[in-house]
């Protein structure tokens, strides 16, 4: 073998080997987690990049917005506000052209020297195409968690504490237990109550609920609102 030949060789078999192509699923996330450190950082161009010209994006308030709206809304934030999102819990299945990932963003932020931490669930889209991989649809879920309970006086429990009915045959039954609070609807388990303001109860692990009590011009309480976001069902106190 000609010198130069072995040569060569040696540093084909001495040469390291080429590194993996990246899993779409890896490159999803990544894309993902720029689409949200460009928000922390008001970087409009990359969500003008990655975003398809046709992608409709669903707020955490429910608000529709097309490319156009989404590029705009991306802005440097305001003097005093700081903070960061993690991109969590990501998976991806794909479908051919189309993948779709769900993840959970995790926003830790300085509010003028304040702590704010929240979560959100997110559906992406995405779409194959000749400049790469583009979101075409995204949905986004703020989660939700139980408000701090605070200890309410042993008078003030005891109000609250009797029957309500929603109809002749379904009622909710508050008891009092030491100092806590149990709620029981006919034909369900019972569930511990938990007090998130004087006459503002929840069930911990629930907190789209409140159970908003009702008083009559005497003081007394004389049913409550169950509410769920801004939909109140009312249940009535009975003897």
């Amino acid at each position: 073998m000609p010198l130069g030949s072995a040569f060569f060789l040696a540093l084909v078999l001495s040469a390291p080997p080429p590194a993996a192509a990246e899993s779409v699923p890896d490159t999803l996330r990544r894309q993902t987690q720029e689409l949200l450190d460009a928000i922390t950082f008001g970087r409009p161009a990359v969500w003008e990049r990655y975003l398809d010209a046709d992608a409709r994006y669903v707020d955490e308030s429910g608000n529709v917005m097309t490319k156009k709206q989404m590029v705009e809304d991306v802005k440097p934030l305001p003097e005093g506000v700081s903070g960061s999102i993690r991109v969590t819990q990501y998976d991806a299945a794909v479908h051919g052209r189309v993948a779709v990932a769900t993840h959970v963003d995790d926003e830790n932020e300085d509010f003028h020297g304040h702590g704010v931490h929240c979560q959100y669930r997110t559906t992406d889209t995405w779409m194959r195409t000749p400049e790469g991989w583009r979101l075409i649809a995204s949905q986004v879920l703020a989660l939700r968690t139980d408000p701090p309970a605070l200890t309410l006086p042993d008078s003030l429990r005891r109000e609250y504490c009797g029957r309500y009915a929603l109809t002749p045959s379904i009622a909710y039954e508050i008891r009092c237990s030491g100092d806590a609070l149990e709620g029981q609807q006919t034909g369900r388990k019972p569930e511990a109550l938990r007090a998130e303001a004087p006459d503002v109860l929840f069930v911990p692990g629930r907190p789209r609920y409140r159970k908003v009590f009702q008083r009559g011009a005497d003081g007394r309480v004389t049913g409550f609102a169950e509410r769920r976001e801004a939909w109140d069902i009312v249940w009535t106190r009975v003897p």
